[in-house]
């Protein structure tokens, strides 16, 4: 099973996949999480450049790098673990890269990114995609004050994220939303029993 979490920074994307990592366990389940950009060496090292906020990045550079790093992580750790029948949950995926680079940055038009999407995920696409939603404003109460290049986008920028959260949340079947203002239980519960509902009844 291939579960993925999406949302802005701040939405408890990491907490919940913890939960959720313990819970299937408990089950039985042999279950790896890995962090996209991230997991092989060459996809944190490209993880490093694009939060560095020491570096100007093109926007289309800024979609190939996330791209290539993604592509990574799905040759060397994601298809052998699910080829091996393991649970694979990711924190953040392509419809990261929709909903940044695409809605956000408007690198290129939607459909070349899904084309992107579709070669860099090597053809792969999640079971089930947890949606975190939160609002900008509840997202800046909870982030950080040392922020990484990518937040330190501005408010209009992650405004546009959020909508192309929200369009792909009600176009896309795999998608499960959930409130993130809610309570870190209350939140799991509801990922749990959608989890159950459709792969577990």
């Amino acid at each position: 099973m291939f579960i993925t979490f999406e949302g802005i920074d701040g939405s408890g994307k990491s907490t919940q996949i913890e939960k959720l990592r313990h819970r299937l366990e408990k089950k039985g389940a042999r279950v790896e999480v890995y962090r996209d950009p991230g997991g092989p060496i060459v996809s944190e090292r490209i993880r490093e450049i694009l939060l560095n906020p020491d570096f100007q990045i093109d926007s289309v550079t800024e979609l190939l790098l996330f791209s290539a790093a993604r592509s990574q992580l799905m040759a060397e750790n994601v298809m052998p673990g699910l080829k091996e029948g393991k649970v694979i949950i990711l924190d953040r995926f392509f419809d990261s890269t929709t909903a940044y680079q695409g809605h956000g940055r408007e690198s290129i038009p939607l459909q070349e990114i899904y084309k992107l999407n579709d070669i860099a995920s090597h053809k792969r696409k999640p079971d089930l995609t947890i949606y975190m939603k939160l609002s900008l404003t509840d997202a800046k109460k909870r982030m950080a004050e040392t922020k990484d290049r990518m937040e330190l986008a501005g408010d209009d920028f992650f405004e546009k994220v959020i909508r192309g959260y929200d369009k792909l949340a009600e176009h896309e079947d795999r998608f499960f939303t959930v409130d993130a203002t809610e309570t870190v239980s209350e939140v799991h519960e509801q990922i749990w029993q959608c989890l159950n509902g459709r792969y577990y009844s």
